[in-house]
């Protein structure tokens, strides 16, 4: 069973929101989609600066089995790019909560998540 953590929000991609009180969020792929996904091999990641519109394809994992596209929740800037990807993608499989969240954001309103109940319904 996937783990899902109660202090995130959820997107319906699979991506997990973390809001850290000062007007920022940090993201990353779920327990379940690195898990399907498989063993990480290349993170591409946008840069500090860079902005995306919501629904917007802004980072790509690449596994050993498929690429896969990660879809900004909202529209949003870019603050930090999780460096230490570039040089250890596996992270985002052996800790895709904590050391292997992709990148942090600002935003005006992030509207349409799913807490952690509603997301552990849609793995059922």
């Amino acid at each position: 069973m996937s783990e899902v953590r109660d202090d995130r929000q959820y997107t319906k991609t699979h991506e997990w929101i973390l809001d850290n009180g000062d007007g920022t969020y940090t993201m990353g792929v779920t327990d379940h989609a690195q898990a399907l996904l498989g063993d990480m091999v290349f993170v591409e990641l946008p840069s500090a600066g860079d902005e995306a519109s919501a629904a917007d394809e802004f980072c790509v994992v690449e596994s050993v089995k498929a690429a896969s596209g990660v879809y900004a929740p909202t529209d949003l800037e870019v603050v930090e790019a999780n460096e230490t990807l570039d040089d250890e993608p596996e992270l985002v499989n052996t800790s895709c909560y904590d050391n292997g969240w992709l990148v942090k954001f600002k935003s005006d309103a992030i509207d349409g998540l799913m807490d952690a109940d509603a997301y552990s319904a849609t793995l059922d």
